[in-house]
């Protein structure tokens, strides 16, 4: 599993509850894109529309080698591959309030397909984000201590 890129802002801003691995329908210079890295998960979202569920503002640049014709637009919607079983899943999560789906990574899988990790979240209120930030700062002394002194 080669990943291209992860969305550390998801992790930031909300608590993560479930995760789904979802294909992605792509084009030709967007595969190429990803291969390259040119990906940007942060402010992109997934969202279900006619039982169909689409990944938007996902941003995969174009390669400066590609030609102007078969340039693909950067930030169309995006359909995502799932079983029906778990777009019901999703779209049950989602209608409860303060649910949301994130996407998480992106990456190759061993059969060299692009797969979108998507996660069911729910927002974090600002004195939530301060108190993880926190905590994550204590292990990590904590840890550094213990290796520090041979533990």
């Amino acid at each position: 599993m080669k990943v291209v890129a992860t969305n550390k802002k998801a992790f930031h801003d909300y608590d993560i509850f479930d995760k789904y691995e979802a294909g992605i329908e792509l084009k030709g210079s967007e595969v190429k894109a990803l291969r390259e890295g040119r990906v940007n998960l942060k402010d992109s979202f997934v969202k279900i529309q006619n039982g169909e569920v689409y990944w938007i503002q996902g941003h995969i640049s174009n390669m400066d080698t590609t030609y102007k014709a078969f340039r693909h637009d950067e930030k169309r919607p995006r359909r995502l591959l799932l079983h029906k079983n778990e777009i019901a899943k999703l779209a049950g999560y989602t209608s409860e309030k303060g649910y949301t789906l994130v996407p998480t990574k992106i990456y190759f899988n061993n059969k060299n397909r692009a797969k979108l990790e998507i996660a069911v979240a729910k927002g974090r209120k600002l004195h939530d984000k301060r108190r993880v930030m926190k905590e994550k700062e204590l292990k990590k002394e904590a840890a550094s201590a213990m290796k520090r002194y041979g533990f």
